[in-house]
């Protein structure tokens, strides 16, 4: 076979392009604010995935599953994330940790492969509450990434009327977490369903942080915001796979000149 200049220049052309194809992992910073009034809701850590589509964190009017329960009542998400994990083992799973109170923003940075888990799933207690939560209903609710694993959500908006209520613990301002004992809570055994309207009875208890609630929710309101920002990933593997295919290149180069 008679490799020409042009040869492999083409050449050289595709193992680039083929190696920027292979260049799939994105890095992706999260950042959660919370846009709720003063002294108004605040949330605890905010458990998340990056994932093909086939986790279902919970289903309005069913039961709540075991790891909702566990972040809308204490906000531990370690049986929600160890769900998520067993139901799609490629998924990039974490948790921004630390509570997030009025105003507040925090920021996190996760490498995806937005080929294979175009979509995004999360959950967040919301607190003061008994039992009060945030999250997508269905694993397909926010396909972050496109077929061709571009961006093409920039940020998602959680609204009053977006908080739901798991169903799982009797309202109680004396045993809501954040205003009141812990040792109180009772099980409701209901299902899960949209809920802000009885987080007011909770005004004017004093809170873990010190501040008086004041819940300021109508169901329009703006209370949460999830923002993406992806930036390249350098890939080893990539930069391996070029330099093999100049080597192969030049040494395909060497045996022309010598007339081989």
């Amino acid at each position: 076979m008679t490799i020409t200049r042009f040869t492999r220049t083409a050449l050289a052309a595709a193992l680039l392009a083929g190696g920027a194809a292979f260049a799939a992992p994105v890095q992706v910073t999260v950042t959660i604010d919370n846009l709720a009034h003063a002294n108004g809701v605040a949330f605890a850590a905010t458990h998340l995935g990056f994932h093909s589509g086939v986790f279902d964190a919970f289903d309005i009017g069913q039961v709540a599953t075991d790891g909702i329960i566990s972040i809308a009542e204490r906000g531990n998400g370690m049986s929600w994330l160890s769900a998520f994990a067993a139901a799609d083992p490629g998924a990039t799973i974490g948790t921004i940790a630390g509570q997030l109170r009025p105003g507040n923003t925090r920021s996190m940075t996760f490498t995806v492969d937005p080929m294979a888990n175009r979509y995004f799933t999360f959950a967040s207690m919301v607190i003061p509450s008994n039992d009060f939560f945030i999250g997508n209903d269905g694993p397909q609710r926010y396909e972050l990434f496109d077929a061709a694993g571009n961006l093409q959500i920039t940020s998602i908006t959680q609204r009053s009327r977006d908080i739901w209520d798991a169903g799982s613990e009797i309202f109680d301002p004396l045993a809501s977490a954040f205003v009141g004992t812990g040792g109180l809570r009772a099980d409701q055994n209901s299902v899960v369903a949209f809920n802000f309207a009885e987080l007011a009875a909770l005004n004017g208890l004093t809170t873990a942080a010190g501040y008086v609630f004041d819940s300021q929710l109508s169901a329009g309101i703006e209370i949460y915001r999830i923002g993406f920002e992806v930036a390249p990933v350098p890939e080893p593997e990539t930069y391996a796979l070029m330099a093999l295919g100049l080597a192969v290149v030049g040494w395909a180069g060497k045996r022309k000149s010598r007339g081989v």
